[in-house]
């Protein structure tokens, strides 16, 4: 595990931004599985290896412990849960419906809001300008599900789905680690925009609920695939380190 350093910024600088640091930074460890389902979480060494004092890395451990991404026991501190798929599962269900309730109130608009027009700039563009790095495309199909939402205009809707993407995001992001996966996203996004200017509501839907119920299915065996890997690797570093 690399070391990270959270400055401790300017004087006055207050313990809950080394707290916000300390979660963002963790939080992304936990993402990109540098750490897997069992590891052990030490206060000091976290501490340690991000340059803050065990305070704020504990308020950052108790945030993500709300998330289900740790948990603590008894004299044996903190670990790092197994994934719980049918929970994932739990959650994508309130995300349809979420998602279709605002196709439904946006092909109803006579206008074109300026979230829609965003998203075209980005989904209907020739092949040679399609994004590729995975990270950027992880954070690109999120903006897309959230403005489709947005631009509903029911701000209610779109803070219960902001909470329900924040939560699988865990493992969403690991659909565009294959350039296939990558591929079928902008062919699929870009039909359900279509679908949403033309106003043909029941299509955008149709393709909507389609489209998240294929990436949920593969994003669960990239998942499996990935922990596999890292659970190896975990177990080739202890083994050369003896």
């Amino acid at each position: 595990m690399r070391a990270v350093t959270l400055s401790s910024g300017p004087p006055g600088h207050n313990r809950t931004s080394l707290a916000e640091k300390a979660y963002a930074a963790l939080k992304g460890e936990l993402h990109n599985f540098s750490w897997v389902p069992g590891d052990r979480l030490s206060e000091g060494e976290l501490g340690q290896r991000l340059g803050v004092s065990r305070t704020p890395v504990r308020e950052a451990l108790f945030r993500l412990r709300t998330e289900g991404l740790v948990d603590v026991e008894s004299k044996l501190g903190w670990y790092v849960k197994p994934i719980d798929f049918e929970r994932l599962d739990q959650l994508y269900d309130p995300r349809i419906v979420l998602e279709l309730a605002s196709v439904d109130r946006l092909v109803v608009r006579r206008d074109d809001t300026p979230e829609l027009a965003t998203l075209k700039s980005i989904w209907l563009v020739p092949v040679a300008e399609r994004q590729s790095d995975p990270q950027r495309m992880g954070e690109l199909d999120e903006a897309f599900h959230a403005s489709l939402v947005k631009a509903s205009g029911n701000l209610e809707l779109s803070r219960v789905h902001q909470d329900v993407t924040e939560r699988i995001r865990v493992v969403r992001r690991l659909d565009f680690t294959r350039p296939d996966r990558i591929d079928a996203t902008y062919s699929e996004h870009g039909k359900i925009l279509r679908a949403i200017i033309q106003r043909k509501g029941d299509q955008a839907k149709l393709m909507l609920r389609s489209h998240i119920e294929q990436s949920k299915a593969e994003v669960r065996k990239i998942t499996l695939h990935t922990l596999h890997e890292a659970k190896l690797r975990s177990s080739i570093s202890i083994l050369a380190s003896r």
